[in-house]
């Protein structure tokens, strides 16, 4: 991998990219703990920025019917466990927030992309969700994710999984 044209681009129908992550709560989660259920593993930028936490309020919101549909929801940013568990604690979050430090799992779904700003180019989680199904492959991606009814059509798609 490495330059602009290297980011990895899966498409429904691969096998989702195993990772094991710290996730809030001093616990810990791994896609391979998850088989059998179905994942919805979304990823944004930041704890606590706007757009960020009407995503996470939004999936908070549905998290009972993601239950009854068999799926796990799991957030993950490049935050550590500490922020996850303020953004958290402050939001009544109930999801589970990975902890991607190291950016492995960002690299590995192809979310860590170079992002521009006011013209300033930079690099940065793009906002993206991946549900993947009880065979640990992806069923369905969305990239470049714009907040408002996002969590309502990945329930929906989850629901038909």
């Amino acid at each position: 991998m490495g330059g602009s044209s290297g980011t990895v681009e899966l498409a429904a129908g691969d096998k989702a990219p195993d990772f094991s992550l710290p996730a809030d709560g001093g616990g810990e989660v791994a896609l391979k703990a998850l088989k059998g259920r179905k994942v919805v593993l979304y990823f944004y930028p930041k704890d606590d920025t706007s757009g960020c936490t009407r995503e996470a309020i939004d999936f908070t919101q549905s998290a009972a019917a993601f239950a009854a549909a068999g799926a796990t929801v799991i957030g993950c940013s490049k935050d550590g466990v500490a922020s996850h568990d303020r953004f958290k604690a402050k939001h009544g979050l109930k999801v589970t927030l990975a902890a991607d430090a190291e950016g492995s799992a960002c690299a590995a779904y192809g979310v860590w992309v170079e992002k521009s700003m006011y013209g300033r180019k930079y690099m940065g989680i793009e906002r993206a969700t991946f549900l993947i199904d009880r065979q640990g492959r992806i069923a369905r991606v969305w990239r470049k994710v714009k907040v408002p009814g996002h969590a309502a059509e990945v329930l929906a798609a989850a629901e038909a999984l």
